[in-house]
Parts: C-alpha cells; sequence; structure tokens
C-alpha cells in the first residue's frame, strides 16, 4: 500500500510542477510559449540513468565508469533546463515573472523525479520495472 501512496503523491508533484510550467506560458500577462522546450529536458534526464542501469552490473560495489558518465549527463540536462529560461529572460524573450514560473515548476518536476527514483530504484519486491 505505501508504493500506491508513493505513486500518487508523485503524480501530484508532477502535476504541480506541469502547471507552473503552463503558468508561466499562458497567463495572459505572459502569452509566450518558448518555455515548453523544457518538456524535452525533462523527458531526457533520466534516460542516461536507465541506461547504465541495464548495462551496469550492480554486484560491483566500487565506481563504475558509466554510472559516473550517466550521473555526468543527467547533471548537465538538468542545469541546462534551468539554464534556458534564465537565458530566455536575459533575452527578453520572455518575462522574468514566466522565468520564476518555469523555474518553481523545474523544481518541483526534478525533485518528483528524483523522488521517484529514490521509490522504485532499488531492487527490492516493489520497483518500477514491474509499471
Amino acid at each position: 500500500m505505501a508504493g500506491i501512496k508513493a505513486l500518487i503523491s508523485l503524480s501530484f508533484g508532477g502535476a504541480i510542477g506541469l502547471m507552473f510550467l503552463m503558468l508561466g506560458c499562458a497567463l495572459p500577462v505572459y502569452d509566450k510559449y518558448w518555455p515548453l522546450f523544457l518538456l524535452f529536458f525533462y523527458i531526457l534526464s533520466p534516460v542516461p540513468y536507465c541506461i547504465s542501469r541495464r548495462v551496469v552490473d550492480d554486484t560491483d560495489s566500487a565506481s563504475n565508469a558509466c554510472k559516473e558518465l550517466a550521473i555526468f549527463l543527467t547533471t548537465g540536462i538538468v542545469i541546462s533546463a534551468f539554464g534556458l529560461p534564465i537565458v530566455f529572460a536575459r533575452a527578453e524573450v520572455i518575462a522574468w515573472g514566466a522565468c520564476a514560473l518555469v523555474l518553481t515548476g523545474n523544481i518541483v518536476i526534478f525533485g518528483t523525479i528524483l523522488g521517484f527514483f529514490m521509490v522504485f530504484g532499488s531492487n527490492d519486491d516493489f520497483s518500477w520495472q514491474q509499471w
């Protein structure tokens, strides 16, 4: 039952994060949809880690180059997702208020993605692989 509660709370977190992103785009004051390019970063951020989990043998407790590369690429994707709205705001493509809403959405969505891998990433009876 704890897995269902975690799944519901993660879904709620994702919905709240997307709401902030949409508010930063669709409010009549801002009315620019350039921040929707962040959806690509949301989709791409877990991909390196998922690939490295499939490739790497977890019996080795030492650090692995594949996992380190996956963490590096994921960090680059997340930092780019935070930098893109700031670049848009500095270039006056979007307003600073929209940038703040989009950055708030970034924090919530990347926290939700991190929470997903913390809850469902372990190799116990209730893992994310069964979904």
